[in-house]
């Protein structure tokens, strides 16, 4: 017994002093961590918080990154620029408009009205700029929501109203964006050829396009500022519709980085094209008499095209004849050019 009492008791204290090994705290991680190995890198660490990705059952594997890095950034631009961007832009138009309306007032017809009309614009072309404009003005709304439709139109109208309005809103804006690109499309096809500049156009910009004074620089079928809107609509159309069907078929072309760049480049290019069509609306409406009627029966009075459009109804004159512009009742007409 005593020889079994010698064996047992150094046994029992060998794991003993194992246990209290194993329960003491382990050395600190960065003791243990070489700090300039290859292995550890304090930006990559950084950059990759509060990323979150699990796994997905379709093909594109990128659709599995809920949260990176430079989302934080897009999200202060969307949150915050974005808002301060279309407020100066569509605001800041809207307070020259109405300061140019009140200091120069409706540019009027000096020689007044002859009683005879010329055909501006055909019926196809002014079913296409209508098709196109009434896209237009219903994606500007509806777009605007999505930007500022939180913090300006939630708190008036409430939770409920809110999200059937924005349902709607959302659906508007993803079907009607295809007749808009057609109407692009077509408009870029139908007016280029008189969009070019020139140096006419020069001279109708030196002379400042008959907005101040009451001079009338000559100008053909578009002049200087209806070839700027021209080349607005185009392009400006042309970015908005491509970087929106990017946002509206996700991965297809890009990955999250890719869509948000497309969120800034589609959200910024559509308040810009907001502000300069509400200056577009004003001179075709209430800016300048006659205009109207461009687009609406497609005639404008023979005095209005002479006094702003003089190489073309010169042109026009020469190749029908002055007779073909008989005296026509007036029409009640629809938007300007």
């Amino acid at each position: 017994m005593s020889s079994f009492a010698r064996f047992i008791r150094p046994t029992i204290g060998a794991w003993a002093l194992l246990l209290l090994i194993m329960a003491a705290p382990a050395p600190s991680l960065a003791q243990q961590i070489n700090p300039t190995a290859s292995s550890v890198n304090e930006r990559q660490l950084l950059q990759e918080m509060d990323r979150i990705q699990g796994r997905v059952s379709i093909p594109d594997q990128r659709s599995s990154v809920l949260i990176q890095p430079a989302g934080r950034e897009w999200r202060e631009f969307r949150n915050v620029v974005l808002r301060w961007i279309g407020g100066v832009a569509v605001l800041g138009m809207l307070a020259v408009l109405v300061i140019f309306y009140l200091t120069r007032g409706m540019i009027r017809l000096e020689s007044g009205r002859s009683g005879r009309t010329i055909v501006r614009f055909n019926t196809f072309e002014r079913f296409v700029h209508w098709m196109t404009a009434t896209c237009f003005v219903i994606l500007a709304i509806s777009g605007l929501n999505i930007t500022l439709g939180r913090p300006l139109l939630l708190p008036l109208i409430g939770f409920d109203a809110f999200s059937d309005w924005s349902q709607w809103a959302k659906f508007a804006h993803n079907y009607l964006s295809f007749p808009f690109t057609i109407g692009v499309v077509l408009i870029f096809l139908m007016w280029i050829g008189g969009n070019i500049p020139n140096k006419v156009d020069l001279e109708w910009i030196k002379r400042g396009g008959g907005l101040i004074g009451h001079d009338h620089p000559p100008a053909r079928r578009f002049n200087a500022g209806q070839k700027g809107i021209y080349w607005i609509v185009v392009i400006g159309g042309g970015l908005v519709a491509a970087t929106g069907y990017q946002l509206m078929f996700p991965f297809y072309v890009s990955g999250i980085e890719g869509m948000q760049i497309a969120q800034i480049v589609h959200s910024v290019v559509a308040v810009l094209f907001i502000a300069a069509m509400l200056a577009h609306i004003y001179i075709g409406t209430i800016g300048m008499e006659g205009a109207f009627e461009a687009m609406g029966s497609g005639e404008v009075d023979v005095n209005w095209a002479r006094e702003h459009h003089s190489l073309w109804l010169d042109q026009e004159l020469a190749r029908s004849g002055p007779n073909d512009s008989q005296p026509r009742p007036r029409h009640a007409a629809s938007a300007a050019e």
